[in-house]
């Protein structure tokens, strides 16, 4: 970002205590606590509609992140991490199959606008793979992928659930056009206060728990900020979840006349401060040296986000809607400070904590991604093509290297995206044989994903909304 540099030095006492630490790694091997052998703890920490440059150890100016730019600091920031789809839904149906989100038919949402569809309680998740790891599996805060009693996170893999189900709620009053969505398991339950907070609070009790019962951990802790409606935990925030709740509109949190930056930042800076909370949790409790840490967003940003240096937000699949903040911290792997330029993507969590956890991918239903152990390390991935489509296939795209095919609005377009990242410099006049061939890549995998030409499209109508949530007429 001009102005400020994208990637700042750490301080030479920082670059000191990182370089003994890794020294210290790289002779003990692996430091993972006693009682759960050599296999590590995940907690995977994941934002909504969080922006590529919306962390200030990714660049943003308006305001600091200071526990995200320290786990960056403790471990390794990603600067060509991808989002496996530009919306919610279908995006987390590949980071919690491991695979493409159109061999399901979930993933054909966009975003999930119906009842009679979700995740299909046999198809194997990273929850029911590390489950049967002996790991104890946990979800704490957004769901959106199916509802009851059809569809459950305990029926996905999950041992216990506290959160909400579907896409969004008021950070106040934990509702959506009329209905209170904020549950423990099966049991809606009502709990005072601001619902990132609460998410946190949550998570450090799911960590008492562990810590009493000594079962290796897996813990998705999937944060509703900064997703719409914009509320900060503050009384401006609670007077507009009043506003709101006054208004008799069952669509008004959708808020598309709502919210401003410094609440934006409000909203963020709380989340950045209760996964602080979490992290020294883990600290206190002696869980941090066997505990990996994951940071990510579940699509590219929206509204307020930043996504320099890249154009396109969230639904679009410009770079802007899609690739996205990712940060890990994986004690004896990752070193202290480092960036991996490897393009990665949601769907590469599954097999690489999987392999960490001692098991194997079901060869009934095969991941699509890679174990990211060898970038974890330094080191790199073979190549290979990424796909994506959006809007019932109204866009598509493909990257293999750092070439990327883009089809949208009608028209196509192949960019450089690492000389090019802002997508300006149309080349596929100039390299023809590269866009027939990503073009024709594109064609070949989309005949081995689902298709249907009546899937929703991104955006609630009316009808929708009052079939989702049962409101009448």
């Amino acid at each position: 970002m001009p102005g400020k540099d994208l990637f700042p030095d750490f301080s030479r006492r920082e670059a000191v205590t990182g370089a003994l630490g890794v020294a210290a790694l790289a002779a003990t091997g692996p430091v993972f606590a006693q009682g759960s052998g050599d296999r590590p703890n995940f907690l995977f920490i994941l934002a909504d509609d969080m922006g590529f440059a919306d962390l200030s150890c990714y660049g943003r100016q308006e305001y600091e992140t200071p526990v995200l730019d320290g786990l960056a600091r403790d471990g390794m920031r990603f600067t060509h991490a991808y989002a496996n789809s530009a919306v919610c839904t279908a995006s987390r149906v590949a980071i919690i199959t491991g695979r493409y989100q159109y061999r399901l038919p979930i993933g054909l949402q966009e975003p999930l606008s119906t009842q009679d569809v979700g995740l299909p309680p046999e198809a194997p998740t990273v929850a029911s793979y590390l489950r049967a790891q002996g790991y104890a599996t946990s979800l704490i805060g957004k769901w959106h992928l199916g509802a009851p009693p059809k569809y459950d996170p305990l029926k996905s893999g999950y041992e216990e659930f506290w959160g909400l189900r579907g896409g969004g709620v008021d950070y106040f009053r934990h509702d959506f056009g009329g209905r209170h969505d904020l549950w423990d398991g099966d049991t809606n339950v009502k709990e005072a206060g601001y619902l990132t907070n609460i998410l946190a609070d949550r998570t450090m009790q799911t960590l008492d728990r562990r810590k009493a019962d000594g079962r290796p951990f897996f813990i998705s802790l999937h944060f509703t900020a900064p997703h719409w409606p914009w509320q900060g935990p503050d009384e401006e925030g609670r007077a507009e979840s009043d506003r709101i709740a006054a208004s008799g509109n069952p669509a008004g949190i959708f808020h598309y006349d709502g919210g401003t930056m410094d609440t934006y930042a409000a909203m963020v800076r709380s989340m950045d401060e209760n996964i602080g909370r979490v992290l020294e949790k883990l600290v206190a409790l002696g869980m941090d040296r066997n505990t990996v840490v994951v940071f990510t967003s579940d699509n590219g940003g929206e509204r307020f986000s930043n996504t320099w240096p890249f154009t396109g937000k969230k639904s679009e699949l410009l770079e802007g809607g899609l690739r996205i903040p990712s940060i890990v911290r994986w004690p004896g792997l990752t070193k202290p400070g480092s960036t991996s330029d490897v393009p990665v993507m949601h769907m590469d969590w599954l097999p690489t904590f999987v392999e960490a956890a001692g098991g194997s991918v079901d060869a009934a239903a095969p991941t699509d991604g890679l174990n990211l152990t060898p970038v974890l390390t330094g080191g790199t991935l073979p190549e290979r093509t990424l796909f994506w489509r959006f809007k019932n296939m109204d866009q598509k795209a493909v990257r293999r290297g750092r070439m990327k095919y883009l089809s949208i609005g009608g028209n196509e377009y192949l960019f450089d995206v690492v000389a090019d990242p802002l997508e300006r410099g149309n080349l596929k006049d100039r390299q023809p044989e590269v866009f027939a061939a990503l073009k024709q890549a594109y064609d070949v995998w989309n005949a081995d994903m689902l298709n249907d030409p009546n899937a929703p499209s991104y955006g609630f109508s009316a009808r929708q909304l009052a079939d989702h949530f049962g409101i009448d007429d």
